[in-house]
């Protein structure tokens, strides 16, 4: 790795100012395509995906060949063919990203390097600036497709964006035609699904059409690192209406409840002697189905989206969008979460209770407006907007640190939660954080000369928090706590047409971020009188089509350096300053290729070298340089490969692999786990023109891995499951 203090590419954000001061724009608009109510087996013959539209990446509908950044979109046809029982288990379809879902960080991404506050996970766009905890695995009924960027993408989502985002999209009422769908499933989960689109007044497919459209969903069952039982249920519902020739409305609601009973929190690792965790982790085999929580322990959240959307199409060359949005949550935790193997690991001493109510809402008003004209006889498209919210939480903390017992590691005794002492069902609010933020925006494509084009985007933020501590006020923790912060940030590319299929980029970047914690929890402790922490990513590389257009590729190197995150003062452990950095560099590469009729081939690989470039935490009564180490559960490969087969019409057969590498537990990185890989099956019959049998079998060698590993605990992934559905439309 490069020396810390070795200088990096000159910022973007002028240059992009200058690019959006020189040229005008134009809006794309891609046409709505029907769908047909046939069930097919598509997988094979799927259109690049070069070519289709992004939204998350551009508000321009630009497409991933047009863009300079790494951009990969999982469409509708893509989770289905993986067989995803939810969002999380379709994130290993993207380069370089590591998942898990533990209750307590439900956000368990890792992208480029960076996770947790660095990495902004949105829903149809929209941030409700808690990712790392808000952002719970969705079943994935509801969801039309996954599009992520990677890198600094703040200048379209705002702070929290260093790594890169992740956005999912749910199905909306749209005019693809009226659709009645069917899903019935079996296995480790049982899953009841049902789909409904109706158009009224008018032809399906015509711009006037009234349409209708709701979809529901249920499951029922859990996985065995997940909890002792598990049962969701989302409904969405949206009303398209044709107001004027150009002009529709659209009201989506939609509300998400999940329930957990005794959550998984994890296993605990096995000590040397010396009762320490040191090295490689072990546990022990006869703990890996052990859930050593509360008998009566739960995670439960219940969501609602309401959203408002407005598009004017004014004339051929202006588009206007507007939507107005709100989100209201409700989380709630009742369990012991810490386990440690003590006495010769002979017995698991239980501790940390935790009682916690989280209730968030959200309010948000954006406007988008893009534009058309041409400069010198070259066309540049330009959009620009503002981004306004209102992001209120508080929390309800009630914990006791225990220990509470010590038991069996085999046959755990019984506990309730509410049999701990201290611990009592009630809700005293701790503290309420108040988040206000304003943004403008404004992005550009300009045809510089044919097969040259040049990308800029500028967002400017103005984003106020006041948080109100509701207990006994002290010099760490004030009666109430406001700042402000202003983060510019910026998108400059350029993309050159090697020829009409092939394309190669160069980028730079910026994003913003709290420099510890996340602005909608965060405290005075955590920010102080402390500025953002800024990151900054170079990046190049090359897409584009092959072979007569049967496969595509893409390949991106990028470097990406966060600086001023807050850390432990080198001189004195009792001051956190705001001078760390941390940084990281990488390749990636994504493909996929038809070989033949019947037969695809697809994969990417991924290796990231990742650092605390300067860090330095409290370790007992001292301070530690962490300088030159890798953050944790940060993975230096990551690797997927997969392979179908079509041997008749109606039959397709799919094999995946999927592995990462080796993964350290701590930031002194004196834990780790080695590298892991898991393999699955598909197979899809077609049994009918509209029905189709699907079977999945995830983790076929029932490999026990950790899919996120700590100093003392790991977090176990799934071991084999087995999911059999069928999808009918009539």
């Amino acid at each position: 790795m490069p020396d810390s203090t070795m200088s990096f590419p000159p910022s973007p954000t002028t240059l992009a100012l200058c690019a959006l001061a020189c040229t005008p724009a134009q809006a794309q608009t891609t046409a709505d395509t029907p769908a047909t109510q046939r069930v097919e087996i598509s997988a094979s013959t799927a259109p690049l995906k070069l070519d289709q539209g992004a939204a998350s990446a551009s508000r321009l509908g630009l497409t991933p060949r047009e863009l300079p950044a790494s951009v990969h979109v999982l469409t509708r046809a893509d989770l289905d063919a993986a067989g995803a029982i939810d969002t999380q288990d379709a994130l290993a379809g993207i380069p370089g990203v590591s998942f898990s879902a533990q209750p307590g960080a439900a956000g368990s991404v890792f992208y480029r390097g960076f996770g947790a506050s660095s990495l902004a996970q949105l829903y149809n766009g929209i941030s409700v600036q808690y990712d790392a905890v808000a952002a719970r695995p969705l079943d994935s009924w509801l969801v039309e497709r996954i599009e992520a960027i990677g890198g600094p993408s703040s200048v379209l989502n705002g702070s929290g964006a260093v790594g890169g985002s992740i956005n999912t999209i749910s199905k909306i009422a749209d005019l693809h035609g009226d659709l009645s769908q069917l899903r019935l499933a079996a296995g480790d989960q049982g899953q009841l699904a049902l789909g409904l689109q109706r158009s009224l007044g008018a032809e399906a497919h015509h711009h006037s059409a009234h349409v209708l459209r709701i979809d529901a969903h249920a499951t029922r069952g859990a996985q065995r690192s997940q909890g002792r039982a598990r049962e969701t249920w989302q409904l969405g519902a949206s009303w398209r209406a044709a107001l004027a020739p150009g002009l529709s409305h659209t009201l989506a609601v939609e509300q998400q409840h999940e329930r957990v009973t005794q959550p998984y929190w994890g296993t605990p690792l096995l000590r040397d002697m010396a009762g320490a965790v040191l090295g490689q982790v072990r546990w022990d085999p006869r703990t890996e189905d052990v859930n050593y929580n509360v008998h009566d322990g739960r995670y439960q959240q219940d969501l609602r989206w309401l959203r408002s959307i407005t598009a004017w199409q004014a004339t051929p060359q202006l588009r206007l969008a507007h939507t107005l949005y709100h989100y209201g949550a409700l989380r709630d935790y009742d369990n012991v979460e810490t386990y440690s193997f003590v006495n010769g690991n002979a017995g698991v001493q239980r501790s940390a209770a935790l009682l916690q109510r989280h209730d968030q809402q959200v309010w948000g008003s954006r406007m988008e407006l893009t534009f058309a004209s041409s400069l010198a006889g070259q066309r540049s498209d330009f959009a620009a907007g503002w981004d306004w919210s209102f992001n209120r939480q508080t929390r309800f903390p009630l914990s006791v640190n225990g220990p509470f017992d010590t038991t069996d590691p085999y046959t755990p005794a019984a506990s309730h939660f509410l049999q701990i002492p201290g611990i009592r069902r009630s809700y005293t609010p701790g503290a309420t954080n108040r988040l206000h933020t304003l943004a403008l925006f404004a992005e550009n494509r300009s045809v510089l000369a044919p097969g040259w084009s040049l990308v800029s985007g500028l967002r400017a933020d103005r984003i106020t928090l006041a948080v109100t501590n509701h207990r006994a006020a002290t010099a760490t923790n004030p009666a109430l706590f406001e700042t402000s912060y202003h983060p510019v940030t910026g998108r400059l590319g350029l993309v050159h047409d090697l020829s009409p299929t092939w394309q190669a980029y160069a980028q730079l970047s910026t994003a913003a971020d709290p420099p510890a914690g996340v602005l909608a929890t965060a405290g005075f402790s955590a920010l102080r009188g402390f500025d953002l922490s800024t990151g900054r990513q170079l990046e190049v590389g090359s897409k584009g089509s092959l072979d007569n257009g049967r496969g595509e590729f893409g390949v991106a190197l990028y470097r990406i350096v966060r600086r001023n995150l807050a850390m432990a003062h080198p001189d004195d452990r009792t001051q956190v300053v705001p001078v760390g950095q941390q940084s990281s560099r990488g390749v990636e590469f994504s493909g996929r290729w038809r070989v033949a009729p019947g037969w695809q081939l697809a994969g990417h690989a991924s290796h990231t070298d990742a650092q605390y470039d300067r860090f330095v935490e409290t370790v007992g009564t001292a301070t530690v340089s962490r300088a030159g180490k890798r953050p944790a559960n940060t993975p230096g490969w990551v690797a997927g490969l997969s392979a179908s087969w079509q041997p008749l019409p109606a039959v397709q057969l799919a094999v995946d692999w999927r592995h990462l590498g080796k993964r350290y537990g701590n930031s002194a990185n004196t834990v780790w786990d080695g590298a892991y890989a898991l393999v699955g099956l598909n197979a899809s019959w077609q049994l009918h023109p509209r029905g189709l049998l699907r079977a999945r079998v995830a983790n076929l060698a029932d490999t026990r891995y950790a899919a996120t590993v700590g100093t003392g605990m790991a977090y176990l992934g799934p071991p084999r499951t087995l999911q059999i559905s069928s999808d009918w439309q009539f």
